[in-house]
């Protein structure tokens, strides 16, 4: 969800997304900029796989991690995964990626780029749980495990 939130809504100047996150962070681990910087063509076009493959796989590990957890722990899911979806954006955008020099301090990057970022992460999670509660519901025929079966009778 996030990667098509960005085509309409891109976070990052085209000058800062020369090297984007994903990549800036592979390099700070040793990879080379020639291999955070490899692409592949599709229609025309250059696609930087390497970053793709970062986005794809934090993008499917939280989402499996927070269908996991809503399982155990229902709060999870305050206001359909959107608090969750404002809590990863927090941690990795406001926190750890400027405190590991990943990504500028958050007072240093544009207001565009939280825009896109925090509403990005809300629509992503919110999707996450659309998709969560509705294949739970078809698997089990059964609602999440903190909604009642039945509606209590208003006239007792």
């Amino acid at each position: 969800m996030l990667f098509g939130w960005e085509v309409p809504f891109p976070p990052r100047t085209p000058e800062r997304n020369a090297t984007n996150p994903p990549q800036e962070l592979l390099q700070q681990l040793g990879f080379s900029s020639d291999f955070v910087h490899t692409t592949i063509g599709f229609n025309g076009n250059d696609l930087p796989i390497i970053s793709f493959i970062i986005h794809f796989g934090f993008a499917i590990f939280f989402a499996v991690l927070y269908c996991l957890v809503a399982e155990k722990y229902p709060k999870i899911k305050l206001w359909q995964g959107a608090a969750f979806g404002l809590f990863i954006w927090v941690a990795f955008h406001i926190i750890i990626m400027p405190a590991m020099g990943t990504v500028p301090a958050p007072w240093d990057q544009p207001l565009e780029e939280h825009f896109s970022e925090a509403l990005g992460h809300v629509v992503w999670l919110w999707s996450i749980e659309i998709v969560r509660r509705d294949l739970r519901n078809r698997i089990t025929h059964e609602p999440d495990a903190e909604v009642p079966l039945t509606v209590p009778d208003a006239n007792r």
